[in-house]
């Protein structure tokens, strides 16, 4: 019985962040660029493949080549249409998970400004 309440009153593994986090054990994102100052990842979605649980820290996301994904977050899941060449600035996510249910690959970049605190 003690074993099953320290696993219940065990905090949370942490969540791995976009580069550590895959889909069903095959790694989505690569490094494209990493220094000091920033990390630029690359990463790519075929159809039917996700990006498993995961945080983001502060980051620009630019869409290389869009598509159809689902978006699940604490407010629920909801598909979303990527377009090709946009962009956009995130103070940082939590959680979320993603699935692309459209019929073509799906790319983006993301760059992670690296803390001015950690230099």
């Amino acid at each position: 019985m003690s074993l099953l309440i320290a696993l219940l009153s065990a905090p949370p593994a942490p969540l791995p962040d976009p580069l550590a986090a895959g889909w069903q054990g095959a790694p989505v994102c690569e490094v494209l660029h990493e220094d000091a100052r920033q990390r630029v990842l690359r990463c790519r979605f075929a159809p039917g493949v996700g990006h498993e649980r995961h945080f983001h820290a502060p980051h620009f996301g630019y869409a290389l080549s869009g598509g159809r994904m689902r978006l699940t977050d604490a407010s629920g899941s909801r598909e979303v249409e990527l377009a090709t060449g946009s962009h956009f600035a995130s103070e940082g996510t939590e959680w979320h998970e993603v699935l692309n249910v459209g019929e073509t690959e799906v790319a983006y970049l993301i760059i992670e400004p690296r803390d001015r605190a950690e230099r």
